[in-house]
């Protein structure tokens, strides 16, 4: 029987479905579901707060209207850079599907208008339908609600994508990232212009027109969607057939041996191992390059801005700032390693060895941020000691926790295919948490304790034991990881193949 387009459509979802249900790592995965559930729910409740007071902060319900329609694009560039953390493109949805008899022009069509339609689309209807109600109802009624509404979802549906446009290019090159960023800093710096802000003007009488639901204002929202869709669908076709076709485009590159590191043995072997798979294979150095992004945008903001100038957000940042780079590798240790853990397994004391590299190149890693937050010392934002006092800290404390999950980390994540995303299991989740608060918590009580000076000093001690027992500790996780061996082996394998 002949399937139509809308049968056809419910048939894809009921397979993605059951695809997410029979992956090996669903039962894992329940905590973070439950987390993503709560924090949906919290930030669709501060959407809502914002959209119910901003009206009546400002003077006067129409100048609110006004003010949200000349700062449109600073929404939609909020909006692009969030989708960075949820959103799939239709590339990577499509392989699973590619083998059917269908038409793979069909599909990209199908899976474009998916991610158009996306309830997605709609989160900031979370802010923007109270926002309206408070400053347009009151003079144009539901009419004018409804058509200022539908045209904001045509800017975010336009807006998704261009971020999907955006997306499969940086799949491709990470280079590519430096498009949006210039195109988005070309827009703000046109906008900040003191005396002749065209951009504010314009769009306040763009947006104004979907009030009256003038056809122009649509068009000029409907043309762009039309554009990118065609683009889209050139692009992301191409990048299917290349996937499916395992076409790679390969550059010879001239790369270093690091016979420094021979001297040291099996341990310089995987030393190197640590430093090629950031260079070489693309999920271990998109994570890499993401921590070190991250890193620069913080510090920038706190050398040379005065949004997060109160103690609490400065120590929150530095500290941030030197335990991203173990947090992006880390929380998935041995979970590479996966991919040819049978080779590991092979050696005597080899998982040891490679352990203690993993250790010695995270606490060489340590230094990048604290080059990085150079700036923020010359400004006097933060001092040397405390800079110290957090580096020995994440090298003595916290990197001895995120090191347990060696033990009970049993998901092979793929290197370097694109259709993948990366799915945390409960353990990894809760201890991603934990670090991310519990850290602060500490450094606060140390400090209140012992004051600015003996409290970072505190911090360094504390730091220094961790690093100076560290043949201890590392010893005793692999004796455990070698205890449960049979069962971790038994993971990576069974999911080497699923993602």
């Amino acid at each position: 029987m002949k399937l139509s387009v809308w049968n056809f459509y419910k048939e894809l979802r009921k397979l993605e479905k059951l695809n997410d249900k029979r992956l090996p790592m669903f039962e894992k995965n329940r905590f973070a579901k439950f987390m993503i559930y709560f924090l949906v729910a919290y930030y669709a409740a501060i959407l809502i707060l914002l959209g119910g007071v901003l009206p009546l902060a400002m003077d006067g319900a129409m100048s609110s209207f006004h003010v949200l329609d000349s700062g449109f694009f600073y929404v939609l560039i909020i909006d692009f850079w969030c989708r960075f953390m949820l959103q799939q493109t239709p590339a990577q949805r499509i392989k699973p599907f590619s083998m059917l008899p269908v038409k793979r022009s069909f599909l990209m069509n199908l899976f474009l208008t998916r991610a158009m339609l996306s309830t997605g689309n709609l989160v900031w209807g979370f802010f923007l339908v109270p926002f309206a109600f408070l400053s347009i109802y009151h003079f144009y009624g539901l009419v004018g609600v409804a058509g200022w509404l539908f045209g904001w979802w045509l800017l975010v549906v336009a807006n998704s994508l261009w971020y999907l446009f955006c997306r499969a290019l940086v799949l491709r090159k990470m280079w590519w990232l430096l498009l949006p960023a210039a195109v988005h800093a070309a827009i703000v710096l046109c906008s900040l212009l003191p005396d002749n802000n065209l951009i504010g003007s314009w769009s306040t009488d763009w947006l104004e027109q979907f009030v009256f639901w003038n056809p122009l204002a649509y068009l000029a929202a409907l043309v762009p969607i039309v554009l990118l869709f065609v683009m889209n669908h050139w692009l992301q076709s191409r990048m299917v057939y290349k996937e499916v076709g395992k076409v790679e485009e390969t550059d010879m590159k001239r790369t270093s041996e690091m016979k420094f590191l021979n001297r040291y043995g099996v341990m310089g072997e995987y030393l190197k191992l640590e430093v090629r798979m950031r260079t070489r294979n693309k999920n271990v150095r998109v994570g890499f390059l993401t921590g070190i992004v991250l890193i620069l945008f913080f510090s920038a903001m706190l050398s040379f801005g005065s949004v997060y100038d109160n103690s609490f957000m400065i120590s929150f940042i530095c500290l941030y700032n030197y335990i991203v780079l173990g947090m992006m590798t880390l929380s998935g240790i041995m979970s590479f390693e996966g991919n040819y853990i049978d080779g590991l397994m092979s050696r005597r004391e080899s998982i040891y060895d490679l352990l203690r590299a993993k250790y010695y190149f995270n606490l060489a890693m340590l230094l990048l941020p604290l080059l990085l937050m150079t700036p923020t010392i010359v400004t006097g934002k933060t001092s040397f000691l405390m800079n110290l006092g957090y580096m020995f800290f994440i090298a003595g404390c916290i990197f001895p926790i995120l090191f347990q999950l060696a033990v009970y980390n049993t998901d092979t994540l793929p290197l370097t295919a694109k259709m993948t995303a990366r799915s945390n299991t409960t353990m990894q989740s809760f201890i991603s948490i934990v670090l991310l608060f519990a850290p602060i918590a500490i450094e606060k009580l140390i400090v209140l304790l012992l004051g600015d000076v003996w409290g970072y000093v505190g911090l360094m001690v504390l730091g220094i034991i961790g690093v100076a027992t560290h043949s201890w500790w590392l010893r005793n996780i692999y004796q455990r990881f070698m205890a449960r061996r049979y069962k971790n082996m038994e993971g990576f394998r069974a999911t080497r193949n699923s993602n």
